[in-house]
């Protein structure tokens, strides 16, 4: 059975673009909008072996989808990267104190992207 990674992005592009490039690397990928469509997934679902997660998105933020996670002891050991357009000092005030294992910048490099999903699903 192929791990499954959860997208979470208010762009469908760029959700449709990273699910291209998980499932080419046979990854099973879901999808959510927001961050209160992943907690919900989340909670729905066996925990996926990644959540890829912006942080500015309507609805549940990203930075409040984390501040909901550390507060689950159900969810916090879902190791999480963060893929974010923001400025690098507000990426790092949201992975402060959160279970963010990783960041990467926006528009996502394909290496580095690869390189996080093996490193924490291989």
């Amino acid at each position: 059975m192929a791990r499954t990674i959860l997208i979470v992005d208010d762009e469908a592009s760029v959700r449709e673009a990273l699910r291209e490039v998980i499932e080419a690397e046979g990854y099973a990928t879901a999808e959510a909008s927001n961050g209160r469509e992943a907690l919900a997934w989340l909670r729905a679902h066996e925990a996926p072996c990644l959540v890829l997660l912006d942080l500015m998105m309507p609805i549940v933020s990203g930075y409040d989808f984390l501040g909901a996670v550390k507060e689950d002891p159900a969810l916090r050991a879902v190791p999480i990267v963060i893929i974010s357009a923001a400025s690098r000092e507000k990426v790092e005030e949201a992975r402060a104190g959160s279970t963010a294992c990783a960041v990467l910048a926006k528009p996502v490099q394909l290496a580095p992207l690869l390189a996080a999903i093996e490193r924490i699903c291989g």
